[in-house]
């Protein structure tokens, strides 16, 4: 299967699952992925949309933990690189991206590589660490300077799937930036991109 097959067959297994099975899910998930929290302080968290994981529950565990969240914000039209805000207690303006996202502003505003770790959302995963996104591009853009040169700062890649998102494996472009890892409800799968 090509990329597009591949993206609208996972895309309906994931939007299959019922509404008391994502929140048991996301439930679960804070529990795989809580001890992540706990090595980084810098955080890129994401909004679920599109039957993505919900991770509201691990968002507000590292809250809890006095974690620095930050949040993408989709750029104009023309443009790929994601910025990140900061999740202040400060006066903050929310609204909602082209796409019809959530998105929040602040004056705190980071690039991914400022990142200790940033949770993507994905639309499916291989045992090799390859990701399948929604198709813009946005994160693979973001974190195009990982391809370029060896000694820039890399955030924890954690892609963000549930279990039934993951295949054998997945037909992988040379600007498809590969995870060092997948959190889903079930467990922690790593990989030796580093």
């Amino acid at each position: 299967m090509n990329k597009r097959e591949l993206r609208a067959l996972l895309r309906k297994r994931r939007n299959g699952l019922s509404p008391a099975q994502r929140r048991e899910a996301a439930r679960r998930l804070r529990r795989v992925a809580a001890p992540l929290l706990l090595r980084h302080k810098r955080i890129g968290f994401y909004l679920a949309n599109d039957g993505e994981m919900d991770l509201l529950p691990l968002l507000n565990q590292a809250l809890w933990n006095k974690r620095q969240c930050f949040l993408p914000v989709v750029p104009e039209r023309g443009r790929r690189k994601l910025w990140f805000t900061l999740l202040t207690g400060q006066a903050a303006a929310w609204g909602h991206n082209r796409f019809g996202i959530p998105e929040h502003w602040s004056h705190h505003w980071a690039r991914a590589w400022q990142l200790d770790l940033l949770f993507m959302p994905l639309v499916g995963f291989d045992p090799q660490g390859n990701r399948l996104g929604m198709g813009g591009g946005f994160y693979d853009a973001s974190l195009a300077y990982l391809r370029n040169r060896k000694a820039w700062r890399k955030p924890l890649l954690a892609g963000v799937a549930y279990e039934c998102q993951k295949v054998d494996t997945l037909p992988a472009d040379p600007w498809d930036a590969r995870l060092d890892l997948v959190v889903t409800e079930s467990r922690c799968y790593r990989f030796k991109n580093r």
